[in-house]
């Protein structure tokens, strides 16, 4: 009786494009994309596939949407105006590397669709700062796209390995393995790998990530004062 009574009362909250879209980010967070169909929402939302397509025309559509409303709030929240460039572009990287450790789904769907505004919105953001560093012109593709490749890359490969281990501890046990592993690799043809193996067991994902953006950014200035 307490169920259909709480079906009710959700029937009766009228349906929206934003209710939808926040119902398919709760279940690509949970199911990831392959869980996200329209039977599956329709059951969250308490209505019929057909309401929803009212709304939007199709996957490809509502996963856009769900990209969008999480990328949206990424790129404007946290924003600054004393911000200097470089640090910018070190709170967006980190911002893009939390929430999609959060939402690990949002970095096949940037990758997937570089025309498309979330994507958009993430190298226009980019780019300007590349811009205030002073870098000429012709090098600011290439400046900006080398950010946003490291940013997605790295922060995509964090979120599947993060998500692939199932606790903390099944993390530490996993790094102390591999870490073990290396250090016990041939001298002469693995030299730097083994030196690396007590760095591997220790580091910090975030920290780690941080300094590859300073690195880029490290080239960038380097290459605009040429």
């Amino acid at each position: 009786m307490a169920t259909r009574t709480r079906r009710a009362e959700r029937r009766e909250e009228p349906l929206s494009r934003e209710r939808i879209v926040e119902a398919a980010i709760g279940i690509l967070d949970t199911a990831g994309e392959g869980g996200l169909t329209f039977r599956v929402l329709a059951e969250r939302l308490a209505t019929g596939p057909g309401a929803i397509y009212w709304h939007v025309s199709g996957k490809d559509e509502l996963l856009g949407a769900a990209t969008e409303g999480v990328v949206a709030g990424i790129v404007l929240g946290g924003a600054c105006a004393s911000a200097t460039p470089q640090e910018a572009i070190r709170a967006l990287g980190l911002r893009l590397f939390d929430a999609i450790d959060a939402h690990p789904w949002i970095g096949n769907q940037l990758s997937r669709s570089p025309g498309q505004s979330p994507m958009l919105r993430v190298f226009e953001h980019l780019g300007r700062q590349v811009r205030a560093l002073g870098v000429p012109r012709a090098a600011q593709f290439t400046a900006a796209s080398a950010l946003l490749n490291y940013i997605l890359g790295v922060a995509g490969q964090n979120a599947a390995n993060a998500h692939g281990q199932e606790s903390e501890r099944n993390r530490t046990e996993f790094l102390d393995t591999v870490s073990a592993a290396w250090a016990n690799l041939d001298p002469d043809e693995y030299a730097f790998t083994r030196d690396a193996a007590e760095q591997l067991r220790d580091h910090d994902d975030r920290v780690e990530f941080l300094a590859g953006i300073d690195l880029i950014l490290a080239g960038i200035a380097a290459s605009a004062s040429d």
